[in-house]
């Protein structure tokens, strides 16, 4: 490894973290919704919708209140993005599509994934006829996404548009009601994107340095693990990547920046704001351990009584730090605070901020907290919301 161009603080790294992810600074307004899943590079998607969707929380929490069907609009109009395969399910910037080449040569090679099909050429062509002759549709709509029983039983007709999904013979540019509307490439793909033509190197370099621009700094287990790489095809392309090695006070591990984010000082605006558990900036837990000295977990699918935060327990980033969670829900126009913790007396106005706007973003009136892990912090915390709702 060539020797570390510039040794940073542990502050140091985590503005520059927050300011990669934008939340640190004035938000480009202008660029909206588009801007922040172009400079993030990838928006993960998931069923659960609490206050909202995850990929709905993500540019509220860099943009503020920008009206939920304008996010569904900027995602899912224009054709400026698609869904594919990246951290998880994710939204993409549809300039990303040919980066991906390598992965849909990947999916192509392997010929299946969960399901197989006992004829699987004859029932994906049967899709692609459908797809040519009726415009894009969703499984429904191609003759059914299940056989009646449990969500992972797939019709054979899902099974086929999945899998031309991950060979890159078929792509989502819309959602309808959570549901994958499904379009041919050559109709839905701008022509000048159109192709597989990079190699898997140059697929992998690219995306490796998208990474570290989105991250700003990060260990090599952080550049693979923003689009689920391995780590030897991150190794493989670091030196050509354009990152620079820094040393970073309290990683254990070599470091690559951004050269970038090493121009100026990350100074500005900290957001206040909810996080979703599955925003960019800390759906990484070893990296969020080790930047924000925050254990963070999902527990949706940890059974109910060995939950610690709540169902959905969404962290507070207030002041550059992750300072608290909330478990929220929602009953009828009150935004009901289910379980809170925060780190000391100073998160209790930015939680009562966050909380209220949350609030008013998704059509609530009103603020209620439940449970909260400190007794005099919970009696602060109403306090404060009490006086400014007044």
């Amino acid at each position: 490894m060539t020797a570390p161009a510039l040794n940073l603080s542990a502050d140091e790294a985590r503005r520059i973290a927050l300011r990669a992810q934008g939340l640190l600074g004035a938000p480009d307004r202008a660029a909206g919704v588009r801007g922040v899943l172009r400079a993030l590079g990838a928006v993960q998607l998931d069923t659960i919708s609490v206050l909202a969707r995850s990929h709905e929380l993500v540019p509220y929490a860099r943009l503020g209140a920008v009206p939920r069907a304008a996010v569904e609009a900027a995602y899912w109009s224009g054709t400026t993005s698609f869904e594919y395969w990246s951290h998880a399910a994710c939204i993409l910037p549809i300039e990303e599509w040919p980066l991906f080449a390598f992965r849909r040569r990947e999916r192509r090679a392997a010929g299946r994934r969960w399901h197989a099909l006992q004829d699987a050429e004859a029932v994906c062509a049967r899709v692609l006829d459908h797809l040519r002759s009726q415009g894009p549709c969703t499984a429904s709509e191609l003759g059914g996404a299940k056989n009646g029983g449990e969500w992972w039983d797939w019709s054979e007709t899902k099974i086929a548009v999945e899998l031309l999904l991950d060979r890159g013979e078929v792509v989502c540019v819309e959602r309808r009601g959570w549901k994958r509307v499904y379009d041919l490439v050559e109709r839905a793909v701008p022509v000048g994107l159109r192709h597989d033509e990079l190699t898997d190197a140059e697929c992998l370099r690219k995306l490796v340095a998208q990474a570290g621009a989105a991250m700003g700094v990060a260990t090599r287990a952080d550049l693979a693990d923003y689009h689920r790489l391995r780590a030897g095809q991150v190794e493989s392309v670091l030196p050509d990547s354009g990152l620079v090695p820094v040393s970073v006070e309290g990683w254990e591990k070599a470091a690559w920046a951004d050269p970038g984010a090493l121009e100026t000082a990350a100074r500005g605006r900290h957001r206040t704001t909810l996080l979703s558990p599955f925003d960019s900036l800390i759906w990484d837990r070893p990296r969020t351990e080790r930047i924000f000295g925050f254990t963070h977990r999902l527990e949706a699918y940890v059974p109910k009584p060995r939950r610690v935060h709540g169902y959905f327990a969404m962290p507070l980033l207030a002041g550059g730090r992750l300072a608290g969670r909330v478990d929220p829900a929602r009953e009828g126009s009150t935004l009901v605070a289910r379980q809170v913790s925060m780190a000391d007396r100073s998160a209790v106005r930015p939680m009562a901020k966050a909380l209220a706007e949350a609030a008013s973003w998704v059509g609530c009136t009103e603020v209620r907290i439940g449970r909260c892990d400190d007794p005099e912090l919970s009696r602060e915390l109403r306090a404060v919301l009490k006086a400014e709702d007044h």
